[in-house]
């Protein structure tokens, strides 16, 4: 018996003329397999290209904006222009595959170490550690460092339309830059960036403004505009569900495209208030405009569970860990071949599955449900970037970076 998901259905964006041939979006999974430098590796191509034919939308994941803003080893960087012709190739691997490319931008702030910043000290909204475990204490952005900050997304953002993607996402959520800036709990600052609710959304909104900014003067053709936000934080204080719908209105005034929700389970509740058993995403989908496009991320695996989370009110069902595990999830939707869809993982199947050397380690050593708990001795965690094989940055032709940044403003 066919069954017909609605998730199934394309869908064509309000104010961008692109087009999704389903609802179904490949979430932004970190790999930790680019080079030391943040260059693209044949490895990450390799995995997007293999997952990119039946999803309609493919977020690559998180790209640091600037040096300052790298959070783990082996992360794909959008910081320098010479990083450009790696970035593109990316890009053309996912539109491969049928489904459109949006690149994720990030910076880590707090969330990094001065190892993995070479000696730098991490920086965030105040000098605040983390309190959950041991973190170093970052030190608080200056204001002209907040302003450069701002100008890295938008400088980030115009690489992204050099490199051919079909949009970016701003990282607003995971603890990142942006929501240390909006919590109360790392945003301590008492000037223009910090103290109440609205001063304390003014970074992440006028990085967002920015961005937006960037595409309007840059993009030659429909180029999305994403925020990805965390509704929750489990510190006291913290960020609560009021804070986040109140800045996701706010978000919802500027040319940005869709609001990517990021939750420990797609259809959970708030943690904060007990009381409230209304889903997240129903709350959000009441307090935004009608039809606005709400992504969400969380754990989905089985295609009753995408159609149910579409039936609270999401527009887009991102899922990452599946799609590890079955590349080919939408694909056996669409022949109604649900049966033979993949729930579990054998490390027999890492290569076939085109599974970078980081992310096989990575599942090794924390998916618990019948995968060995051992790793590759060849393989180092600190410096991932020496495990490949199949390029060296040697092998790389040298560039001209007077030739990149050569996009004008639209006339």
């Amino acid at each position: 018996m066919q069954m017909n998901y609605d998730f199934l259905d394309n869908f064509i964006f309000p104010n961008k003329a692109i087009t999704l041939k389903n609802r179904v979006v490949m979430a932004p999974t970190t790999l930790r397999a680019s080079f030391e430098d943040g260059s693209v590796t044949t490895d990450e191509l390799a995995y997007y290209q293999l997952r990119s034919k039946g999803v309609g939308l493919v977020i690559a994941e998180a790209a640091y904006v600037n040096p300052l803003g790298r959070g783990w080893e082996g992360a794909i960087s959008i910081a320098d222009d010479d990083k450009i012709p790696g970035l593109r190739r990316l890009a053309s691997a996912i539109q491969s595959g049928g489904a459109k490319a949006v690149l994720q931008l990030v910076a880590a702030g707090r969330q990094s170490t001065t190892t993995i910043l070479r000696g730098e000290q991490p920086v965030s909204a105040s000098a605040q550690a983390y309190p959950h475990g041991e973190h170093e204490q970052p030190r608080a952005l200056s204001h002209e460092e907040i302003a450069q900050n701002i100008n890295d997304f938008a400088q980030a953002t115009k690489r992204a339309i050099l490199a051919g993607f079909d949009g970016v996402e701003i990282h607003g959520a995971n603890l990142y830059l942006l929501q240390q800036f909006f919590s109360p709990e790392s945003n301590r600052r008492e000037d223009i960036w910090g103290g109440t609710r609205d001063k304390r959304s003014r970074f992440g909104l006028a990085v967002t403004a920015k961005v937006a900014q960037t595409i309007k003067k840059y993009a030659e053709k429909p180029f999305l505009l994403g925020y990805r936000q965390s509704p929750e934080e489990s510190t006291t204080p913290g960020i609560s569900l009021t804070d986040s719908i109140a800045f996701a209105q706010k978000l919802t005034q500027l040319p940005v495209d869709y609001l990517h929700l990021s939750l420990k389970d797609a259809t959970q509740t708030s943690f904060r208030d007990k009381q409230d058993t209304t889903p997240i995403v129903s709350r959000y989908r009441q307090a935004l405009p009608d039809q606005y496009p709400i992504m969400v991320a969380g754990l989905l695996k089985q295609p009753c569970q995408v159609e149910a989370l579409m039936d609270l009110g999401a527009t887009f069902a991102a899922l990452g860990r599946q799609l590890i595990i079955d590349p080919n999830w939408v694909e056996k939707i669409v022949a109604n071949d649900e049966k033979s869809i993949r729930y579990a993982l054998s490390p027999s199947e890492f290569e076939t599955l085109a599974i970078p050397k980081p992310l096989e380690n990575w599942l090794l050593t924390r998916f618990r449900n019948g995968l060995p708990l051992t790793t590759d001795p060849e393989f180092n965690p600190e410096r991932p970037w020496q495990y490949y094989k199949h390029a060296t940055l040697s092998d790389r032709k040298p560039i001209d970076p007077t030739k990149l940044m050569t996009l004008k403003p639209k006339k």
